[in-house]
């Protein structure tokens, strides 16, 4: 009977050193925890960090003026064309407008996870250019193979998987001085320009930064089209449009007004007073800065 007590004993502080030893593996693994919270916590601070980059680079994607830099390795830099290839994309609606070297064009875009994004079939204006260096429709299939992207400080890569179709460069800010200006008409020709009774309002034109439009008013039709500044102060006026109305009490040439736009290589700006002229002619038309309260 002390024999079976004994072992009985022996059994129950065996069981006891066993529970023991149990709860202080427990404790050890919980000592040890702190790190793997570490670790926890510097993969979500990781993880907040790239969505915050990601943020970043979609504000840098959209709304700005993205020109062509290099494209299938060539440096477009060096490249003689008479404007920068450049696109922009409006967030507001998934709208791209740019320019391909000769046509304007536009389309729609879609941003997906991961840097992804998906561009729509592009639609152009019709014009035609001759001597034209650079080949339209294979800067329109940049945007038709596009599946990713990629920003590096202000530059921008659209890809097709890992390879790179071509990287632009962030626009800077050029000649702010005449930009989102109301510019009222002083001379046309080398004569002053007085408003007529019958006329609407005052003939003028504004450049507006938002994707590089031109609105104004020629005499007795609205007029728009877009606009590329360069350094130099040079500036190209492309796309010019107006509406059809027909105004036989205006005495107004509204075509010697939109000749101008056509003609215009480089402006002068002198206080509050801008000139369109071309290289070798006498200036086409003197503008004079409007404010209002």
């Amino acid at each position: 009977m002390k024999f079976k007590k004994s072992l009985t004993m022996k059994l129950k502080i065996t069981g006891i050193l066993m529970t023991i030893l149990f709860l202080m593996g427990c404790n050890s693994e919980k000592k040890t925890n702190p790190d793997a919270e570490t670790t926890v916590a510097e993969s979500n601070t990781d993880i907040t960090e790239a969505k915050n980059q990601t943020q970043k680079d979609v504000a840098k994607l959209e709304n700005s003026k993205w020109i062509l830099n290099s494209w299938n390795g060539q440096d477009m830099t060096e490249t003689e064309i008479d404007q920068n290839i450049f696109f922009t994309l409006n967030p507001v609606e998934n709208r791209v407008n740019g320019f391909s070297g000769c046509n304007t064009f536009m389309g729609t875009y879609k941003r997906h996870e991961d840097s992804k994004i998906s561009f729509s079939k592009m639609a152009t204006t019709r014009k035609m250019c001759r001597d034209l260096k650079i080949e339209e429709s294979e800067i329109l299939g940049i945007f038709e193979a596009a599946d990713a992207y990629a920003i590096v400080g202000n530059t921008l890569e659209l890809k097709k998987g890992t390879h790179t179709l071509a990287s632009f460069k962030k626009s800077k800010k050029q000649s702010a001085a005449i930009t989102e200006k109301y510019w009222k008409l002083k001379t046309l020709n080398a004569k002053d320009v007085t408003m007529h009774e019958d006329q609407e309002r005052e003939v003028y034109f504004m450049l507006k930064t938002d994707q590089n439009r031109v609105q104004g008013f020629a005499g007795c039709n609205t007029m728009s089209g877009t606009y590329t500044l360069q350094s130099g102060n040079r500036i190209k006026f492309s796309q010019m449009l107006t509406t059809m109305k027909a105004c036989p009490d205006v005495d107004v040439d509204e075509a010697a007004f939109l000749k101008v736009f056509e003609l215009a290589e480089n402006y002068e700006l002198a206080a509050e007073s801008l000139t369109l002229k071309t290289d070798k002619k006498a200036p086409l038309a003197v503008f004079e800065a409007i404010y209002f309260n």
